[in-house]
């Protein structure tokens, strides 16, 4: 069994982008992530222009260490994801930091982190 252990602290990788920035870090077998959205960051003007979708298609699943991001999804669903929060967002949505201090996620699912914010 392979094991890894690094700190976001040193992460492998930092992805910046308008008000924001992802701290990336590889390990054995996953990839995990430290998403650090400050105030005025919106997916939709932040990230859209690098990866050139309509929506996010990532399929996040992390827990919210501070901040609030409010996540409006394609389908008309919206909802905030408040600092202490397990979270799951399905591809397919927009979302923005709607409180004054920056959002600060941890991100454990592999192939989201692994790509998220990243040009194509």
């Amino acid at each position: 069994m392979a094991y890894a252990s690094k700190s976001f602290d040193m992460p492998d990788e930092t992805r910046a982008f308008e008000n924001g920035r992802l701290d990336v870090v590889h390990l054995a077998t996953h990839t995990a992530a430290r998403s650090t959205m400050e105030k005025g960051w919106r997916w939709s003007t932040s990230v859209k222009p690098l990866v050139g979708t309509e929506s996010c298609q990532g399929h996040h699943v992390g827990y919210a260490m501070s901040g609030t991001i409010h996540v409006a999804l394609d389908d008309g669903t919206e909802f905030d994801i408040d600092p202490g929060g397990v979270y799951e967002i399905p591809p397919g949505h927009d979302a923005w930091t709607t409180s004054d201090e920056p959002f600060v996620g941890l991100e454990f699912q592999s192939k989201t982190a692994a790509e998220f914010a990243k040009p194509h």
